[in-house]
């Protein structure tokens, strides 16, 4: 946005404060309540406009302690109009035709909605938004009768963050310092150790992919971290320590650290949508390439180790051969089906048509590795052809697409009773 803009913006504000008398010394809840109310009873594209980016200033300077009882009063303040409402299901009783039950429809959504839309129309409005939802996260698990405002955002980001506005693009080196810096933020799977570090993750056989929206573009939503390699890759060291080789025989990628950037927009998916379009890319560009797997972290096992009892804890820790726990590995990948599937990465990938091809043991040496999962790490394996019958297979009758290996691993069940 250009700099007259942003000062023409700024003067429209000063004088719709002005107007309605809401400049105080410092940003207190009340005035980002009445912000809020006005923003939502001004139709001047000019003035919404501005009252917009006052909402914005508002919020960013508000006290964190203030978060609490600023969604409380969404709740309270900015849900349905309840007359709006009792009509509007009196008319759909009475007529039962389309018209009714489109005015039913728009008639129960919370005026948060439309408030959130408001605010999106401002300079940094989408980003203030996702903020103000991390925030939201972090007091659901004590408050949940905050719920309501989540699902309105989800709502809202599930449209606003669909495919069609998603860019995908390939990171590199050229790539600007402020996203580089980002990224080196954000990775949360491998950590990235400074400069050179990112530089080799960069090279011509390890390439970063990443969705970035329109409105945000110096923000990355989602990265995926890729190596091209011969051979299906059993160790993260390999992957991250080598000196670069140009990719010429490499036959395969293995995405080894995908990223989820903004937990404000936890719950939109895109890493199904990412992992898909990397593989067509890629595909495109290294013919060579036929084999398409990850080589994934196993987050939850050391806590479902520990829910079991301690004498699995124990055997896993005084193991001096982690071969023989693959099976107790194999069974906590596989225990349970879809949403219910112990462990999130897996219920990613397996949800999304992978097959869980191979388990790795010590393929993470590093102390986080160690302390989730005992070293433990995971190859899913996407086949093209086989990614929709996996997904359906797995959502319609909890059958989990796995390898030959792996069965043959779930046969040694072992009794955790």
């Amino acid at each position: 946005m250009s700099r007259g803009i942003k000062e023409w913006i700024q003067q429209v504000t000063d004088r719709a404060l002005d107007l309605l008398d809401l400049k105080s010394e410092g940003i207190l809840l009340d005035d980002l309540i009445t912000h809020c109310h006005a923003l939502l009873s001004r139709r001047g594209e000019a003035t919404g406009l501005a009252l917009a980016g006052s909402v914005v200033s508002s919020w960013q300077a508000l006290d964190r302690a203030d978060h609490l009882n600023f969604f409380r009063r969404l709740i309270d303040e900015f849900g349905p109009d309840r007359d709006r409402l009792e009509h509007a299901i009196e008319e759909y009783q009475d007529l039962l035709d389309e018209s009714s039950i489109m005015n039913l429809h728009q008639a129960a959504e919370a005026n948060r909605q439309e408030l959130f839309r408001r605010i999106n129309s401002a300079p940094n409005g989408l980003q203030t938004l996702i903020l103000m939802r991390e925030e939201l996260r972090k007091l659901l698990g004590d408050y949940p009768e905050l719920k309501p405002i989540d699902q309105d955002f989800v709502h809202l980001f599930t449209s606003w963050f669909n495919k069609g506005f998603l860019e995908l693009e390939r990171i590199n080196w050229q790539t600007s310092a402020a996203v580089l810096e980002k990224l080196i933020q954000y990775e949360s799977v491998h950590e990235i150790r400074g400069w050179d570090d990112l530089r080799r993750r960069l090279a011509e056989d390890r390439l970063c992919f990443a969705y970035f929206h329109p409105v945000i573009p110096d923000e990355p939503l989602i990265f995926v971290e890729v190596a091209l390699v011969q051979g299906m890759a059993d160790a993260i060291a390999p992957l991250l320590e080598t000196p670069p080789v140009a990719p010429v025989n490499a036959d395969t990628a293995v995405f080894y650290s995908i990223n989820n950037c903004q937990p404000g927009l936890t719950g939109v998916s895109f890493g199904n949508l990412l992992i898909k379009q990397v593989v067509s890319v890629l595909r495109a560009e290294h013919p060579n390439l036929n084999n398409f797997v990850t080589l994934s972290p196993i987050p939850g096992l050391r806590r479902w180790l520990e829910s079991e009892g301690q004498m699995f804890l124990d055997q896993f820790e005084a193991s001096g051969d982690k071969q023989e726990l693959k099976p107790i590995v194999a069974q906590y990948l596989t225990d349970g089906n879809g949403p219910k599937m112990n462990d999130p990465v897996a219920r990613f990938h397996l949800e999304n048509g992978a097959t869980l091809e191979r388990i790795n043991a010590e393929a993470d040496l590093s102390a986080r590795g160690f302390e989730q999962s005992f070293g433990f790490m995971v190859n899913y394996r996407y086949e093209l052809d086989l990614i929709v019958s996996n997904h359906e297979q797995l959502m319609e009758s909890g059958q989990i697409a796995t390898s030959r290996e792996v069965q043959q691993l779930l046969k040694k069940k072992v009794d955790l009773s």
